[in-house]
């Protein structure tokens, strides 16, 4: 295996791997370890080429350093990517090959499932590295983080309905949701059970039949999740799909979902803000999945400990929209300020 250190100011530790014989190409992006080991899932994706991969990884580690900290957490900020396409190239020999390129980190980055990954592909890895995590087995094993994310996503979500509309009731709210992943499934089926009407959008047929079945959801192509009626547009898929041409689109009053990175820029969050939408923090809203992982890595025994957790998401949620309502501030930008001083403390 071929590992070469990859320039990027602000970053601890950035490496890229090539492995011919298991055809692995993948980028470990550790952001900072301040507050503890740097952990944080690996994503597959067919990245078209390899600076694309790394502006990814490298925005998907500052998340996790900013995720980890709003979630209280001894963490750090790390992330890896592996291109290739899920759905074809994925091997148990390459996930092993990233296990190898885990364990040459020494602890110092964690891995778990990301976009494209799964429990089975992460066992595969953790035969090589003791640090990997959302696995099946072991003694404080967590299993799939995915429903644990959606569970704090939509605790926040209640949240922050009584900012854009003045309580929490999501029955009857229609929502935009956009990606039908992990995640995306988990959480539809809470917005469903509470009596939300769902819209919904995936470029996986499959899985949109499947949400059209289970909650009598409707569909529209996925360009036109952003033109919708709806009271809530959740993003649940990939990053950086708010910028200025899809926040002109939106016909919500309430952003909250699953993705990381939603935001294209810092811009967008104050496009937002300016057309009257309140934003819910992604990496405050989504830390439910690094919450359940940090149990194996951290070897939680306290059973109540994650639900504790997850409801402190919630209620930091809450704290940063009433902050930013009496501030008049983007709430992204109260969230950053939050996050900065727990660094900085």
């Amino acid at each position: 295996m071929k590992l070469t250190p990859l320039d990027a100011p602000g970053y601890e530790k950035v490496v890229y791997a090539e492995d011919a014989e298991s055809g692995l190409k993948s980028i470990i992006a550790v952001h900072s370890t301040k507050l503890g080991p740097a952990a944080g899932g690996c994503r597959m994706f067919n990245y078209p080429d390899l600076e694309t991969a790394k502006i990814d990884a490298l925005r998907l580690s500052k998340g996790m350093t900013y995720k980890n900290a709003a979630a209280s957490l001894p963490l750090g900020g790390g992330k890896s990517v592996i291109m290739a396409d899920p759905n074809t190239d994925k091997s148990p020999e390459l996930m092993q090959a990233f296990g190898r390129f885990v364990e040459s980190f020494g602890g110092m980055y964690t891995t778990a499932e990301d976009v494209g990954i799964s429990v089975e592909d992460i066992e595969e890895a953790a035969k090589f590295t003791s640090h990997a995590a959302g696995l099946n087995k072991g003694a404080f094993a967590s299993g799939d983080p995915s429903p644990v994310t959606a569970r704090g996503v939509f605790l926040s979500c209640l949240a922050a309905l009584k900012h854009a509309f003045g309580r929490d009731q999501i029955e009857g709210k229609t929502v935009a949701l956009q990606g039908l992943g992990h995640v995306g499934m988990y959480f539809a089926e809470h917005l469903h059970a509470a009596g939300a009407q769902l819209l919904v959008s995936d470029i996986d047929a499959h899985a949109v039949a499947e949400a059209r079945q289970r909650f009598s959801a409707r569909s529209v192509a996925p360009d036109d999740i952003y033109d919708v009626e709806a009271d809530i547009f959740a993003p649940c898929a990939m990053g950086a799909i708010l910028n200025a041409d899809t926040i002109k689109r939106l016909k919500v009053k309430l952003v909250c979902g699953a993705a990381n990175n939603q935001l294209a820029d810092d811009a967008a969050g104050d496009a937002l803000m300016e057309r009257g939408i309140v934003y819910a923090p992604d990496y405050v809203v989504n830390g439910g999945g690094i919450i359940s992982v940090s149990t194996e890595i951290l070897k939680i025994t306290d059973e109540k400990w994650v639900d504790r957790k997850i409801e402190q998401l919630a209620e930091t949620t809450d704290k940063i929209l009433t902050k930013a309502k009496a501030l008049n501030a983007s709430p992204h930008k109260v969230a950053d300020q939050f996050v900065e001083e727990v660094l900085a403390n």
